[in-house]
């Protein structure tokens, strides 16, 4: 009998918020494809983690700036698995800490580059498999965005949340764009979450910050990973253009 599971994509996985997708799609029952970037071990650690539970996983490094790249990573899915249902656009830098006139012009380059332009080919490319006028079952995106997006960042990420907020209008535009070939697309916006994303900011950030949260205290990759998986789920059939915050009510 033929494996039925579905199948995640998730960029950037082999740590943070990526990581604990991962672990909650396999929960789930989800076959998995880890993307990384550089680092390999912890993506490779993963991957046998979640063999353990019973599913597959396969690791592809890949920059997603890089189209040709994305384009084999793809393929690369394709081969192994023959389908794809859900597409997780995690992978993303901080660019950088700092003011206005700390931003360069190199440093928006590579953030343009990461954040912007690898989910959209990232997108393209999962459209194209998923899309049911090209023959595809569905599917859904989900994209990992920033509250960065809506809040400014001043003084520390204005540039970081600039590329989030285009995340945000590309969620809202492709949701339109696909809903009618059976591609879901939505966003997760989460705020201080408890990460290495915090390591580019001055000791103690996150500490300093959680007070003034409503719920007074940062939050964990595993709660993000829980909108992740709902709205990837058929619970959030009629749920497209979408966007969940995960910020403890900030």
């Amino acid at each position: 009998m033929a494996d039925e599971r579905p199948v995640m994509l998730i960029t950037g996985a082999g740590r943070g918020i990526g990581a604990a997708v991962a672990r909650a799609a396999a929960a789930k029952r989800y076959h998995v494809v880890l993307n990384y970037s550089t680092s390999s071990d912890p993506a490779d650690e993963l991957a046998a983690e979640i063999r353990e539970t019973g599913c597959r996983a396969v690791t592809v490094q890949t920059d997603v700036a890089d189209e040709a790249a994305v384009r084999s990573m793809f393929a690369h899915v394709d081969e192994r698995f023959g389908r794809l249902d859900v597409l997780v656009n995690n992978a993303g830098i901080a660019g950088g800490y700092g003011p206005l006139d700390t931003v360069t012009e190199p440093m928006l380059a590579r953030l343009w580059a990461v954040n912007i332009t690898g989910p959209f080919l990232c997108a393209r490319e999962a459209a194209a498999r998923m899309r049911t006028d090209l023959g595809g079952r569905g599917g859904s995106i989900v994209n990992i965005s920033s509250k960065a997006a809506v809040l400014g960042g001043p003084h520390e990420w204005v540039h970081y949340a600039a590329s989030k907020g285009a995340i945000d209008t590309m969620t809202v535009g492709l949701s339109k764009e696909l809903a009618n070939v059976g591609v879901r697309v939505n966003g997760v916006r989460p705020g201080l979450i408890e990460s290495d994303f915090h390591l580019h900011a001055p000791p103690g950030r996150v500490a300093r910050m959680a007070p003034m949260i409503p719920m007074e205290r940062s939050g964990s990759a595993d709660e993000v990973a829980g909108a992740v998986l709902w709205l990837a789920s058929a619970e959030a059939s009629y749920v497209t253009g979408a966007f969940i915050d995960v910020t403890g009510g900030r």
